[in-house]
């Protein structure tokens, strides 16, 4: 299986990663501070998503972008509250829609890194469409997927995500429906950056962050992410103690076994097959209703051409191959084909 780039479709070669964001002033230096907002941080005590809220204020300085070059674009639910609490451009968008609202600033602004956070409810219910076809059409934005397995913020029915027999305010003798599997879900959608981190582990979550934002094209992260009120310790066998017997860590090169075959794993595999295989583990029974251990880490890291440069690249090859100045340019442009002249 083979991939074309910008170059083989006869468009300009767009710079990969963040370098196409302005960066800051050489030796300025950002502080997580920087991008606190003044806003209070309204969630639930105990709540994962402060863990994440942390991770991602510290992480941001690290990018070296000038804070009117970054965006958070969310949906509905308790994760969307992200934006308020950045001191950086944002947006709480409309439920399930962020994806496509991140598509068209990312299509006009080149020199803006931007990100979506979402929840299980709001990007795989109601906006399951925008985000598998952000992922197809491989749009340069970060996704952050907060998975708690419930529906939080209307206060405790189940999501889309939720484990089968799932008692909750909406099902009081069980859910009947299967649930997604993000990750899986990602993979089939071509997604180029597929990964998966957890709340609270800092470490993990702050490098799989790194890795995403570097990534030209659309980057999905699932962070599996506890809501204490409405489905506490649903991930409690993956941060105790005995965490690390439940856990696959996927580095480059990492022997996974599935079905008794076994490979060593690479996020670069142009085929998404393998990489699809080892979303699967876990699907059972195991440390979270599901079976073998819960593989986290980056499952697919791939380049493939990115649905905004190849749309900017389709104007500048036209501009390019009309003659004269630009006022003429845009009339030769408009005129082109058919025309009449009216009055």
């Amino acid at each position: 299986m083979s991939t074309s780039t910008n170059a083989d479709l006869g468009l300009p070669t767009l710079r990969s990663g963040t370098e196409l964001v302005p960066a800051v002033e050489e030796g300025t230096t950002q502080t997580a501070k920087e991008f606190s907002s003044d806003q209070e941080v309204r969630w639930c005590p105990g709540c994962g998503d402060y863990a994440v809220l942390k991770a991602v204020q510290s992480f941001l300085p690290d990018l070296g972008l000038r804070r009117e070059n970054i965006v958070f674009v969310s949906g509905i639910g308790c994760s969307s509250r992200f934006p308020y609490y950045l001191d950086t451009f944002g947006m709480h968008s409309i439920h399930g829609r962020a994806p496509s609202i991140a598509t068209g600033l990312a299509t006009a602004r080149e020199d803006l890194s931007v990100w979506v956070v979402t929840g299980d409810g709001d990007a795989l219910s109601i906006g399951g469409n925008h985000l598998i076809h952000a992922l197809r059409r491989n749009v340069n934005m970060t996704i952050l997927l907060f998975n708690n397995r419930i529906y939080g913020l209307t206060k405790g029915q189940y999501s889309p995500t939720s484990e089968v027999g799932k008692i909750t305010k909406s099902t009081p003798v069980g859910s009947v429906d299967h649930p997604f599997n993000p990750i899986s879900l990602a993979l089939g959608a071509e997604g180029t950056f597929v990964a998966r981190t957890i709340d609270s582990d800092r470490k993990h979550l702050t490098a799989v962050l790194a890795a995403a934002a570097a990534h030209r094209g659309t980057s999905l992260v699932e962070i599996y992410q506890n809501c204490p009120i409405f489905n506490d310790g649903a991930f409690d066998a993956i941060k105790g103690p005995e965490a690390a017997d439940h856990l696959l860590r996927l580095e480059p090169g990492v022997e996974v076994t599935v079905n008794g075959r076994t490979w060593a794993h690479d996020p670069t595999a142009v085929d998404p097959g393998d990489q699809f295989a080892i979303s699967r583990l876990g699907e059972t029974a195991g440390p979270l209703g599901h079976g073998g251990p819960i593989p986290i880490g980056i499952f697919r890291q791939v380049e493939r051409p990115t649905y905004d440069d190849l749309a900017r690249g389709q104007v500048a090859h036209a501009q390019a191959g009309v003659s004269g100045s630009p006022d003429d340019r845009l009339t030769a442009l408009l005129r082109a084909g058919d025309t009449w002249n009216v009055g």
